[in-house]
């Protein structure tokens, strides 16, 4: 069952859920809609702590950006599939994007002085998209069997 004060951000806040069929369409804004979103990837509130302390924050957040921000919630199962597209690292996070660019990553809980001066860069005109890093990405696995030796 999901956290209570995850389902109160859609049912109290509006926060759109949204997983890999529908994320483009969402992040494509209609006439009169906010062109930024804010998109909440939560992870497992059982295993994470902050992420309540973020669920508590984000419509905080929308209030302070009135009508420059759309806010959506990635479905659970959708954020593995997700999360490398939108540059997360760390659950929770908020994803700052201008449409379909993703312009910067707020991982776990900031002062709220830092998520104001940061969100309000990102809905500057001019602010860069996040490029992903060039080169080889390495992940390397150890097994109790590789350990061992």
């Amino acid at each position: 069952m999901p956290s209570p004060l995850l389902r109160d951000l859609s049912e109290k806040h509006g926060v759109i859920a949204v997983d890999e069929t529908s994320i483009d369409a969402f992040l494509s804004s209609a006439p009169g809609e906010a062109e930024h979103v804010i998109l909440f990837f939560a992870g497992d509130p059982a295993q994470r702590g902050e992420t309540h302390d973020v669920a508590i924050i984000l419509p905080q957040l929308l209030e302070a950006f009135a009508r420059r921000l759309r806010a959506g919630i990635v479905a659970t199962r959708a954020e593995a599939a997700l999360k490398q597209r939108f540059h997360v690292g760390v659950f929770p996070s908020l994803v700052v994007t201008r449409g379909r660019e993703t312009l910067g990553v707020l991982p776990k809980v900031c002062d709220w002085s830092d998520y104001i001066a940061r969100i309000e860069a990102m809905l500057s005109p001019g602010a860069p998209a996040l490029v992903a890093a060039s080169g080889p990405r390495v992940e390397v696995i150890y097994s109790k069997r590789e350990a061992a030796r």
